[in-house]
């Protein structure tokens, strides 16, 4: 219950932020919401219902291929973060571009690393992100940056240049917040030991976003023959681990330890 209250309040910052300081400016955000803004701007169509119809499709698929608890904040996130758009009014609290990318880039950082922090995404990128390395081993967060690149070009090109830099002022402010709120990713490796290795392994695969290595493994006094999990996390999903570990084999054997780097496919939200 504190994490749904938590990403409520995250995606209304995110509205605030937007509707506050960056569209009255014609300043992109990062993600699908950046293209949600500028469709917002050039059409007569309210950007909430845009944001939510551009996620749909999108959300549809991360109900069908990623994890159910991840894909269930993140419609939290994009229904709540839609219906601020739609009602909270468009008034720029500064007359100042510069100030106001700033100003709106900190405060969208907050909210979204918010929603991080309580194991959901803001959808968009993110999702279309997570799809394609299912399928390719693609580094996350090359292919979220090249698809935020597409959105500044596009701000250049519909509106003016001085845009398109603001843009990239309030990414990059919105980029350190959350880099600070969600403590740079850390990350955690698991070894998990126990007898009952595939009911783990399902309850894994359909609770946390993550892969997992299954292992056969052998106890060198007893001979008992066992399963072997490893699987990397963030720090924020460790509760959930262990609530998940305490519910199927409270006796399983757990090594926790904190990882400096992953090379590869790994979603770092």
């Amino acid at each position: 219950m504190t994490r749904i209250l938590i990403i409520i309040i995250g995606s209304i910052l995110v509205g605030v932020a937007y509707n506050l300081f960056l569209i009255p400016h014609e300043i992109l955000s990062s993600g699908l919401s950046g293209v949600a803004i500028m469709l917002g701007i050039i059409t007569p169509f309210n950007t909430g219902l845009l944001n939510f119809l551009l996620n749909l499709p999108l959300l549809i698929l991360g109900v069908l291929k990623l994890g159910k608890r991840f894909i269930f904040y993140t419609i939290l996130s994009v229904v709540v973060l839609s219906v601020s758009l739609y009602v909270i009014p468009i008034i720029p609290v500064s007359t100042e571009p510069i100030l106001s990318s700033v100003f709106g880039g900190v405060l969208t950082g907050i909210g979204i690393g918010l929603i991080f922090r309580s194991s959901g995404s803001s959808g968009g990128f993110d999702i279309i992100a997570m799809l394609l390395t299912q399928k390719k081993d693609f580094p996350l967060g090359a292919l979220i940056s090249a698809m935020n690149a597409v959105v500044v070009i596009a701000s250049g090109f519909v509106f003016t240049w001085d845009a398109a830099l603001n843009t990239m002022v309030a990414i990059y402010a919105t980029g350190k917040v959350v880099d600070t709120i969600h403590t740079k990713h850390i990350k955690l490796t698991l070894m998990i030991v126990t007898r009952k290795g595939e009911e783990i392994k399902q309850k894994f695969l359909s609770s946390l976003y993550r892969g997992v290595t299954l292992m056969d493994a052998e106890g060198a006094y007893s001979g008992e023959r066992q399963k072997m999990l490893m699987v990397v996390i963030t720090r924020y999903q460790l509760a959930d681990v262990k609530k998940m570990l305490h519910e199927t084999d409270p006796n399983a054997f757990v090594n926790i330890t904190e990882t400096t780097e992953v090379v590869g496919s790994f979603h770092r939200s």
